[in-house]
C-alpha cells in the first residue's frame, strides 16, 4: 500500500499542471458534479468508487429502459426476470427476483427516494442530469437494501428564469419508433415547471413476438423558490409498461447427468422463442423421453398439453406506476436542511413465460418513506451529515405458477414492511491534505406477512383452495458502518482508503413456517483507490481495488415448496454461508486531440462462494441436473407421489453468479468542425466480457460464453447544438447473448431470455 501512495503522489507531481493551467489548456476533461455522498462535490473529489452517467450519453447509447444500463458500467449487470421486474448486481452481489417477496440488494433510488419493489425500476430513463452507480455496501448513508450498492438516477431540475425544451424523435429496425420530450416554462421570477414524456413502442425481437418493448411515461417538477435560503420542488411521475413482455428461448441441453435426453432445440441465435411451434415440438419431444408418472399419461412421456403445460403468446404486459415526492431545501446558516416526504405506488400486472412456465402476477404496493438530512459546510474543517429515515410499505397480490397439471402453485401475499433509521457521517480535516472519514447508521426493520397459498397437480386438483394463511412477524436491527481516510496527494489527485459495511434484512418465502424465511445479510468492503487528472486535465485515470467479505447471502431460486396441499413449485430463498469478492477497477479519459477523447472502463473480479449448500427436488426421483456436487438424497416429504426425492447440493468454490472475471468498456469519440458553424461526431463504443454463470445450477445452459458488443454512432450537429442527427447501429456483430436463464421445475430444462441483437436507425433531436 506505501508504494502505491508514493507511486500515485510522485507521478501527481511530475505529470500534473497547476490548476491554472489546466483550466487554460485545450481540449481539458469536463468536470462532473455528483451527490453520492449526500452533498454536491466533484467527482474526482468524492472518496468513494462511484461511475457517473449523463444524460446525453444515456440518449447516444440509445438506453431507454433500466435493463439495458448494464452496458455502459462494468460493474452492473442486469436481468429481466418477467413481466416488469428487474433483477440487479453489482459485482456478483444480487439475487433472483420473480414474485412478490422480493427485493434487490442494490438500492435503486430516483430522483432521492428510495424504490423498495424490483418492479419499479424501469420506465424512468428520460430526461435525466445523470445515472450515478455508487459500488459497495452503503450502510451508513443509503442504509436499507444496499449491500451491493446504489443506483441513482436523477432527472433534469426545473430552472428558474428559463424557456426551451427539446424533442427526440427515433426510428430503427423491429420497428423502433420511440419520442422524448421536455419543456421548461418560468412562471415568474421565483418558480419553474418542467414537464417531460417518453413513449417507446418496439416490436418483439423473438420469432413470437416476445422481447418487446412498449411504455408512456410523463414527469412534472414544480420548483419554488420561496428565498435565496429556501426552496421547494415538486415531482409528480407515472409509467405504464405495455406489450407482451420479455420472451425467451428453449436452451439446448447436455445429456447430463446420465438418463436425461438430449434437449435439441433450435440454436438461439436463431431467435425461436418458447412459444413458437418449432420450439414446444422439441419440448414435446424432450418430455417423451422422461419418466411418466401415471395421472400423466402413463409410459411414454409426458404430454405437453396436459401435465406439461408449454410457454404460449398469450403473454402480457399491463403494469402501472405512479409516484409524488418533494424535496425541500433550506439554508440554515450553520447548515443545510433537507427534507424528502415521498409516495410511491406500483401495480405490475403481467402474464410471462419467461421462465419456461406460465407465471401470472397481479400486485399492489403503496410505499411511503420521509428522509431528513441536516449537512454541515463542505469546506468546513469539521463536515458532516447526519439524519433519518423511516419506510413503511403495504402490499397485496395474487401470484399464480402453472407448469401444467403437474404442478401448479398460487398464493396471495399480504406484506408489511416497516423500516426506520437514523444515520451520521464525518469528515474531519487533520491537515492541509488529510481527512479522516467515519459514519455510522442504526436500521430496526419490521416485517409481518399473512399468506395463503396451495399447490395443485401431482395427481392432485390442478386448482385446490386455498390454504389457511400462513402468518409471521420478523424484527431485524443493524448498526452498520464506514470509516476511512482521504489524501490529496497532489493538486488533482486523489488517494483514499476505507472499511464499510452493508446490510439487507432477513424476510419470508412461500412455504409452510417455521421453514419460510431467512435470515439477514451482511458484508463488509475494504477498499482502497485513486483519482487523479494528469497532463492538464487531459487524462484522467481512477484505479480502485477491493475485497469483499459477504457474511449470509441470500439467494433465491426455483424449488420444491411443502405447501398445505402437498409439495408445490415456488421461489426459495436461502442464506449462502461466506462468499468473497475481489478485483480492481480500472477508469481513463483521455483527450487525445482537442476533438478526440478515449476512454476504457476495466474490471477484473474474482468472485467465489466459500459455502452455498441447498435442497432441489426431483418428482421422477432421478438425480437432478447440476453443475454442483450431489451429497445426498431423501424421499420427499409424506403426501406427495413416488418417486419424488429431495436431493442436497454443494456448490461450494463456484464463482459468484453475474461475475465475469474480465469486463471492458471501450470508447472513442471525435468531433469534425465543418463549416457554417456544423460539426461532425463519429463514436464507437464496445463491451467486452469474459464468460458468466447466469443462475447456482451451474449447467453449460445456465452459463454465458464470453462475447464483445460494438456499438457505430454518427451524428450531424447543427450550429450551437440547436439540432442533431444521428445515424447507429447496436451490437455490430449481431452477437446473441443470454440476459439470463432460468432451469424449469421438474422438467429440468433451461430457458433464455436474450438481450437485443443488431440494432441500427436514425435519431433526431431538436432544441429550443
Amino acid at each position: 500500500m506505501r508504494a502505491f501512495l508514493l507511486a500515485t503522489a510522485a507521478f501527481s507531481t511530475l505529470a500534473t499542471g497547476t490548476a491554472a493551467q489546466a483550466a487554460e489548456a485545450e481540449g481539458e476533461l469536463k468536470e462532473i458534479v455528483v451527490t453520492a455522498q449526500r452533498r454536491s462535490e466533484n467527482l474526482q473529489r468524492a472518496a468513494i468508487p462511484v461511475s457517473a452517467i449523463s444524460g446525453d450519453a444515456l440518449l447516444n447509447a440509445g438506453i431507454s429502459d433500466t435493463a439495458n444500463l448494464s452496458k455502459l458500467v462494468p460493474a452492473l449487470q442486469i436481468q429481466p426476470a418477467g413481466g416488469s421486474t428487474l433483477n440487479i448486481y453489482i459485482r456478483g452481489v444480487g439475487t433472483l427476483q420473480g414474485n412478490s417477496f422480493g427485493e434487490n440488494p442494490i438500492a435503486y433510488n430516483f430522483n432521492g427516494v428510495y424504490l423498495a419493489r424490483p418492479t419499479a425500476p424501469v420506465g424512468s430513463l428520460y430526461d435525466l442530469e445523470r445515472i450515478e452507480v455508487v459500488k459497495g455496501p452503503q450502510g451508513t448513508l443509503y442504509g436499507r437494501n444496499a449491500t451491493g450498492g446504489a443506483i441513482n438516477v436523477l432527472p433534469k431540475a426545473p430552472v428558474l428564469g428559463e424557456l426551451g425544451g427539446d424533442v427526440t424523435l427515433e426510428y430503427g429496425n423491429f420497428n423502433n419508433k420511440r419520442g422524448n420530450a421536455a419543456i421548461n416554462v418560468p412562471l415568474g421570477d421565483k418558480a419553474a415547471l418542467r414537464i417531460a414524456g417518453q413513449i417507446v413502442n418496439r416490436d418483439g425481437f423473438l420469432s413470437d413476438g416476445y422481447s418487446d418493448e412498449v411504455g408512456e411515461a410523463v414527469r412534472a417538477s414544480l420548483k419554488f423558490e420561496a428565498s435565496p435560503q429556501l426552496s421547494v420542488t415538486l415531482v409528480g411521475d407515472y409509467f405504464h409498461l405495455g406489450g407482451k413482455g420479455v420472451g425467451s428461448v428453449l436452451v439446448p441441453g447436455t445429456a447430463t447427468p446420465a438418463g436425461f435426453p438430449v434437449v435439441s432445440a433450435p440454436p438461439i441465435d436463431s431467435l425461436i422463442g418458447g412459444s413458437d411451434s418449432r420450439s414446444t415440438a422439441a419440448l414435446q419431444a424432450f418430455t417423451a423421453g422422461l419418466f411418466a408418472p401415471p395421472f400423466c399419461g402413463g409410459p411414454g412421456g409426458f404430454v405437453t398439453s396436459g401435465c406439461v403445460q408449454p410457454p404460449r403468446g398469450d403473454g402480457f404486459n399491463d403494469s402501472k406506476f405512479y409516484g409524488l415526492s418533494a424535496t425541500i431545501d433550506a439554508d440554515l446558516g450553520f447548515a443545510r436542511l433537507t427534507v424528502i416526504p415521498a409516495w410511491r405506488q406500483s401495480k405490475p400486472r403481467f402474464l410471462t413465460y419467461m421462465p419456461g412456465f406460465r407465471g401470472e402476477i397481479a400486485e399492489t404496493s403503496d410505499q411511503t418513506s420521509v428522509e431528513v438530512r441536516l449537512s454541515g459546510p463542505d469546506d468546513a474543517a469539521f463536515s458532516y451529515v447526519v439524519g433519518g429515515f423511516w419506510f413503511s410499505e403495504r402490499q397485496t397480490a395474487t401470484n399464480f405458477f402453472v407448469q401444467g397439471n403437474l404442478s401448479t402453485t398460487r398464493f396471495t401475499p399480504d406484506l408489511d414492511t416497516d423500516s426506520l433509521a437514523v444515520f451520521g457521517q464525518a469528515r474531519l480535516r487533520l491537515a492541509d491534505t488529510v481527512r479522516l472519514v467515519a459514519g455510522a447508521r442504526y436500521t430496526d426493520e419490521t416485517r409481518r406477512q399473512s399468506t395463503s397459498f396451495a399447490a395443485g397437480g401431482l395427481p392432485g386438483p390442478v386448482f385446490p383452495a386455498l390454504g389457511v394463511p400462513a402468518t409471521g412477524r420478523l424484527q431485524f436491527d443493524k448498526i452498520t458502518w464506514k470509516a476511512g481516510v482521504e489524501w490529496d496527494a497532489g493538486p488533482r489527485s486523489l488517494v483514499y482508503a476505507n472499511v464499510s459495511t452493508g446490510f439487507k434484512a432477513g424476510g419470508f418465502f412461500v412455504s409452510l413456517p417455521p421453514n419460510n424465511s431467512f435470515r439477514p445479510e451482511e458484508l463488509t468492503a475494504y477498499t482502497i483507490g485513486s483519482k487523479n487528472r494528469f497532463l492538464d486535465n487531459r487524462l484522467q485515470l481512477n484505479i480502485e481495488a477491493f475485497y469483499w467479505d459477504y457474511k449470509d447471502q441470500q439467494i433465491s431460486f426455483v424449488g420444491g415448496i411443502p405447501t398445505p396441499t402437498g409439495i408445490g413449485s415456488g421461489l426459495v430463498t436461502i442464506n449462502a454461508g461466506q462468499a468473497r469478492m475481489y478485483g480492481a477497477d480500472v477508469e481513463l479519459q483521455y483527450s487525445v486531440t482537442p476533438n478526440g477523447t478515449f476512454s476504457a472502463n476495466v474490471q477484473f473480479l474474482d468472485g467465489r462462494y466459500d459455502s452455498l449448500v441447498f435442497t432441489a427436488l426431483s418428482v421422477s426421483g432421478a438425480p437432478v441436473r447440476t453443475g454442483c456436487t450431489i451429497t445426498g438424497s431423501r424421499a420427499a416429504n409424506p403426501g406427495t407421489p413416488s418417486p419424488a426425492r429431495f436431493y442436497d447440493l454443494n456448490c461450494s468454490g463456484r464463482a459468484t453468479v453475474n461475475s465475469p472475471r474480465w469486463t471492458a468498456v471501450l470508447g472513442y469519440d471525435h468531433r469534425i468542425d465543418l463549416s457554417g458553424g456544423l460539426g461532425l461526431v463519429l463514436s464507437v463504443r464496445s463491451r467486452i466480457e469474459s464468460r458468466r454463470d447466469l443462475t447456482i445450477d451451474y449447467l453449460p445452459e445456465t452459463a454465458q460464453s464470453g462475447f464483445t458488443n460494438s456499438d457505430l454512432l454518427a451524428t450531424l450537429e447543427g450550429k450551437e447544438q440547436r439540432w442533431s442527427v444521428t445515424g447507429y447501429v447496436s451490437n455490430i456483430e449481431n452477437n446473441i447473448v443470454k440476459a439470463g436463464a432460468t432451469l424449469r421445475p421438474v422438467l429440468n430444462t433451461v430457458y433464455a431470455p436474450l438481450r437485443l441483437p443488431r440494432t441500427y436507425g436514425i435519431r433526431g433531436t431538436v432544441r429550443f
